[in-house]
């Protein structure tokens, strides 16, 4: 039986016509899987020659991308889906925000040029958004809200021989010095599709930009060849369904195994929660728990409005990283409280080198568009049934 989800269940389950792109941003250390296969993608376009960067630029995906990805991207050879933090370090990333999405603005490329340079980098231009206010006072009571939503939404089951389907558009912006210059560079938005069996044991994706039209494997060893073991950074739809559905109990588990990572426990059970929410599928009961432990997190507070990549507006639960001066926020719709999607906001001072990151900039940002459980590996949603 091949199900789709076509109910709000964690992360808005509806399909769209309007499906955008995929971001990248630095990640705590053990936050591998959402984007382990981009930063490999984003040390190739380092070590990219000069002259590559002047390729025309990618056309934005459209709703026949669901089935047919761009065809632009160059053939990628499968690799290893686990990379180092050291890898990553050297890569200051933020995030391109739709042109879509009403309140975004367009600011001058970076360097002038105004064009972008093709799948997987760009040369901007950058957008930035209206900083919405912040209230401290009213994150429980809406987190509260979300639980009761999430509690009456359910998705079909999963077999072991099915696979979870996700596709979202996001992109990202980060600081790029090629040179000896930096500059302030952003990917176009684009669709980023996902497959992955119950046990992690296989795994698939499409993303226009950083895989070849048919996409690459997400499954085999680590870099140090071992097989991956399923965890909250890396989690299998089969640990989600073991995790404890009493917050009590899953918020120490969160904090007890994302010791020493990111910058500090609170923002990292923050992010972690919201890795969960934006590219897996919780059973409901274990939606329903994450909410409710996201509500004792010390410093969440709620926004009045943000802006997912999709251009959906909606009302958000948001957590400000103190170091960095950003704030990553989980987008709801206002009227069903379902999930939207995710973006990160530079809210106070600048950030990235020499400063390119200012206020108002989207530093990530991600629409969860649909969500299905299907027979095979690359089948689209529409083809289930």
């Amino acid at each position: 039986m091949n199900g789709k989800l076509s109910q709000p269940h964690p992360a808005a389950w509806e399909e769209t016509k309007h499906l955008l792109p995929s971001a990248e941003r630095e990640l705590p250390a053990g936050r591998h899987q959402f984007h382990k296969e981009r930063l490999m993608a984003r040390i190739r376009d380092d070590l990219r020659p000069a002259d590559a960067t002047t390729a025309a630029p990618a056309t934005p995906a459209a709703p026949a991308a669901l089935a047919t990805p761009a065809r632009s991207a160059p053939a990628a050879k499968p690799r290893s889906p686990f990379l180092r933090r050291a890898i990553l370090l050297p890569v200051a990333v933020c995030v391109l925000a739709g042109a879509v999405a009403t309140g975004v603005h367009v600011l001058s490329s970076q360097d002038g040029t105004g064009a972008g340079s093709g799948p997987g980098i760009a040369t901007g231009p950058v957008l930035t958004t209206r900083i919405g206010a912040a209230d401290p006072n009213g994150a429980t009571q809406l987190l509260g809200r979300i639980s009761l939503a999430a509690a009456h939404v359910s998705g079909p089951a999963v077999r072991e021989d099915q696979f979870i389907y996700v596709g979202s558009t996001t992109a990202t912006t980060y600081v790029k010095t090629v040179n000896g210059k930096s500059t302030l560079v952003s990917e176009e938005l684009h669709l980023r599709q996902t497959w992955h069996s119950p046990d992690g044991a296989k795994g698939w994706l499409i993303e226009p930009g950083n895989t070849g039209a048919d996409g690459i494997t997400l499954a085999g060893p680590t870099e140090t060849g071992a097989m991956p073991t399923a965890n909250l950074n890396a989690p299998t739809y089969d640990y989600l369904a073991g995790l404890p559905t009493d917050p009590d109990q899953l918020l120490p588990k969160i904090y007890t195994e994302t010791k020493g990572h990111g910058r500090g426990p609170d923002q990292e059970a923050f992010t972690t929660i919201g890795d969960l929410l934006r590219e897996s599928y919780p059973p409901a009961a274990l939606t329903v728990a994450l909410y409710k432990a996201a509500a004792k997190i010390p410093g969440v507070v709620t926004v009045d409005d943000a802006v997912d990549a999709a251009g959906r507006h909606g009302v958000a639960v948001a957590r400000l990283d103190e170091t960095s001066g950003q704030r990553t926020e989980w987008i709801f719709d206002r009227e069903s409280l379902a999930f939207l999607g995710e973006r990160t906001v530079q809210v106070e001072g600048s950030s990235g080198e020499q400063g390119l990151i200012k206020p108002g900039t989207v530093v990530f940002t991600q629409a969860v568009m649909t969500r299905a459980v299907v027979d095979r590996i690359k089948q689209a949603p529409a083809q289930a049934g």
